[in-house]
Formats: C-alpha cells, sequence, structure tokens
C-alpha cells in the first residue's frame, strides 16, 4: 500500500504489479507512486470528490487492464459517522444485484459439465414448472391462460422467463409475490422482520411457490428484469446435487482465492462491513448499519439474484478471470469458450434490451444485449467500453464490467439508495478509460 496525503479524505492506493509484455502490447504501463504524485490519475480525482461533496461515506474504485492485478482507490470511511474506520480494497459493500453474474456464471458450469443446457426446459429438473400460466391482463387481474412455450435456462439467465420481480412489478401479480413470501433479497432488520415471516425457508420452496403463480409474459418473447437469477439458484442446487451456495463456493469462489465474499457475513468480519445508507434530499440517513445489519444472520436461503456481501478486490478476481478467459493465476475455473458463450448476447430471437431503470441496479446505454446474468455492450462507445463489455450493478450504487475488447475491467463500491443518486457509473467509466488513455 502506498499512502498518497496531498488529498483530503485519505485515499489509500493499491499499486498492480508490472504486466507482462503481451498485456503491455495491448495496454498502458500501470500507475506508479511517482506518476500519481506528478499526476492526479482520474478515478483518484472522482473518489476524492465524492467524499469531499459528501455524495458517499466511502468509495473503492478497482480497474485493470491486461493479466494483472488492479489499481484500486480507496476514500472515505466505512460509515458517515465520526470515528469510523477508512475503508480499504478489503472493505465488505452489498453489492446486491452484481450477485447476478456470479449466478450466470455458476450456471454456465454445469452447462460446461453437461449437467444442464442452455435451451433445457427448467421443468425437467423442477417439475412444478411443467405447467405454467401466461396472465392475459396483467394490470386487472390474475386471469390467465396456459403458456406455449416452456421456461429454459436461457430464458432465467436473459429474464426473458416471464418471471416479476417485487421491485418492479405492479398489480394483483405483486400482491400475491407479498403474500407468498417471493421476495428473496434482504435490506434491514426491520424489513427482514416482516419478510421472513412469510418468505419460504428453501430455494427448492422458493421455486415451487413461483412456479405456482402466473407469468407476466410468454417465455422469450419480451425482457423484463426478473427473479430468474433466483430461480436459476435453486435449479442449480438440483442439478449440481449440492446446496446453491456450496456450489458456487466450491467452483467458483475457492478457485478464485474470494475469501471475503459472504452471504452471511461473519461477526469476527463486521469491522470491516461498510454502513448503508439512504439519501433524504442530499441528507443521509442510516439504513442498515454495520454493527446491526442484516447480512450478519443467514438469510432464509442464499439469493442468487442479489444476496452477496463482498470486497472490491473479490470482485475483481472474479471480473479478472472473465477478462482472461476463464483462468487466474495458473487456475482453469472455466474453459475460455464457456466464458465467451457467457459474455455474448443469448437473448432469445427477436427479443431486444433496452436498458432498465438505474435505480434497480440496472443499467443503460448504447445498443445492448444480454448474457449470463449481465448486459453485453453490442457496439463500442467512443473513448469507452468495447462492443462484448459485459457487467451489471447493484441497487445500493456498486457497478462492475469487464471489457474484452480492450483488456479492461472496472469495479465500484458505494453502499446507497438509491443507485442513481449520482452518476456514479458513467463518472467511474469515464474515470477509467480516461485514464487509460493517458
Amino acid at each position: 500500500m502506498t499512502m498518497i496525503g496531498r488529498m483530503s479524505g485519505m485515499i489509500t492506493v493499491a499499486l498492480a504489479f508490472a504486466a507482462p509484455a503481451a498485456a503491455q502490447q495491448r495496454c498502458p504501463a500501470p500507475p506508479t507512486p511517482q506518476s500519481m504524485m506528478e499526476r492526479l490519475p482520474a478515478p483518484m480525482a472522482l473518489a476524492d470528490r465524492y467524499i469531499k461533496e459528501r455524495m458517499a461515506p466511502g468509495i473503492v474504485i478497482a480497474w485493470g487492464c491486461g493479466d494483472v492485478n488492479p489499481t484500486i482507490i480507496a476514500a472515505g470511511s466505512v460509515a458517515a459517522e465520526a470515528g469510523a474506520a477508512d475503508v480499504t480494497a478489503d472493505t465488505l459493500w452489498r453489492v446486491y444485484s452484481m450477485t447476478k453474474p456470479i449466478t450466470g456464471m455458476a450456471a454456465m458450469l454445469l452447462i460446461e459439465d453437461g449437467k444442464l443446457r442452455l435451451d433445457q426446459p427448467i421443468a425437467e429438473i423442477i417439475p412444478a414448472f411443467k405447467n405454467m400460466k401466461v396472465l392475459t391482463d396483467p394490470a386487472s387481474g390474475l386471469a390467465s391462460r396456459p403458456a406455449k412455450t416452456p421456461i429454459t435456462v436461457r430464458h432465467l439467465l436473459t429474464h426473458t422467463a416471464g418471471l416479476g420481480y417485487s421491485i418492479v412489478t405492479k398489480g394483483p401479480l405483486l400482491k400475491e409475490y407479498e403474500r407468498l413470501g417471493i421476495l428473496p433479497g434482504a435490506v434491514n432488520a426491520q424489513m427482514e422482520a416482516q419478510m421472513a415471516a412469510v418468505r419460504p425457508k428453501s430455494l427448492v420452496e422458493f421455486a415451487n411457490r413461483t412456479a405456482s403463480l402466473p407469468l407476466i409474459a410468454e417465455p422469450g418473447t419480451e425482457w423484463s428484469y426478473s427473479i430468474g437469477l433466483d430461480v436459476l439458484g435453486a435449479v442449480i442446487e438440483v442439478a449440481s446435487g449440492m446446496p446453491f451456495e456450496r456450489f458456487v463456493k466450491t467452483r467458483l469462489l475457492d478457485p478464485l482465492g474470494m475469501a471475503s465474499t459472504y452471504w452471511t457475513v461473519p461477526a469476527s468480519e463486521v469491522g470491516r462491513l461498510a454502513s448503508n445508507y439512504a439519501f433524504v434530499g442530499d441528507n443521509l440517513v442510516p439504513f442498515d448499519p454495520a454493527a446491526t445489519s442484516v447480512y450478519l444472520q443467514p438469510p432464509s436461503f442464499a439469493y442468487g439474484g442479489a444476496g452477496l456481501v463482498m470486497s472490491a478486490k473479490d470482485y475483481d478476481r472474479f471480473l479478472h478471470m472473465l477478462a482472461n478467459g476463464g483462468e487466474l493465476d495458473g487456475t482453469r475455473v472455466m474453459k475460455a469458450e464457456t466464458v465467451a458463450t457467457a459474455m455474448s448476447d443469448l437473448l432469445p430471437a427477436g427479443v431486444t434490451f433496452g436498458g432498465v431503470d438505474a435505480g434497480t441496479g440496472g443499467t443503460k446505454g448504447p445498443k445492448m444485449g444480454f448474457g449470463a446474468g449481465g448486459s453485453v455492450y453490442l457496439e463500442d462507445v467512443p473513448g469507452g467500453p468495447g462492443a462484448g463489455t459485459y457487467g451489471w450493478g447493484g441497487a445500493a450504487g456498486t457497478i462492475a464490467w469487464v471489457d474484452p475488447k480492450h483488456g479492461v475491467r472496472g469495479t465500484a463500491m458505494v453502499n446507497y439508495f438509491p443507485a442513481d443518486k449520482w452518476p456514479l457509473r458513467a463518472d467511474v467509466t469515464n474515470a477509467v478509460y480516461s485514464e487509460l488513455q493517458q
């Protein structure tokens, strides 16, 4: 670690190792302590501004180009209250929907293993989905007709299964989701007391309850943000023959050395958990303080769509593996062809993805498709991400992406609602690509 003391807010910088020769042909050399003293890097200036202007109590930005360790900027504190510890590369953040790409890659591993097929009907894994129905008038009632198309693994990966989501669904179906506890996510201790009382206690029961309700659209016909990645967790659990969270840990987290990734934060690690806030106007109000966080208690089941707490360093390792075509530090985690498929446009024929409200953790951008749990750019952004860039964000402001065309990956961690209070996604992307062009 090198401490750059000329900026307010105490910004810690962890520097990348020197790039191998192959990466140097593609990427500029990573910054050095001396270069940082001579020129304020754009991501560092951005982090400093977010702390100075009290846009967030703390922020961590990690970026890398080529097969090198990340440069990590950490500014501010884990909480807004006086005396709170400084954030670091190892601070723990609620990543919410940034869980989805990890669940998507877990499913792709089972496809690689031959235990799932991309276009396999999920009723072959969970029989309750055999005879699904589709709402005829979602706004006014629950009247339905038989579905013409079975829900497939592809549909779950790409939000095209016709499933709803309590954060976006409205009308009578939302009330049924709430009644049956189809609420796969934790927010704070107060809300959890109500949600846990009605929520199923296992992934398979969650999936079975979901299958008992009608769909909002015919499977494979339209993109609609959904609980698809949570249902996919149940599919992974049954197809793999082990608990979903154990499969993820065994096949992804452990091989990648992601030791700071949790569905339940151990009591011993609460000191590095950031508090989550809600903006009321421009004022920060504690929403899920670290000391009493809902993430210190086990969830009803592991949420594949929004359940993980992790460090920026850990998320970078996941992205680094994807950028390397499935390998990291000499360990082969996924086949290169599996990674390429996962980060390609997997939308069913005729379906388009036009973006989603950033307040949900989603994104809007150039012409996009959708891959395994994350969006995929279908065209270059001048001076920014290239076609093929894959990633997603989280409801508490986090963002992550990997750009195979330019060998670039980036992660930004904050924790506040709403995610789109500030244009952090655009700010971080612009800062990283600006830095790489220096």
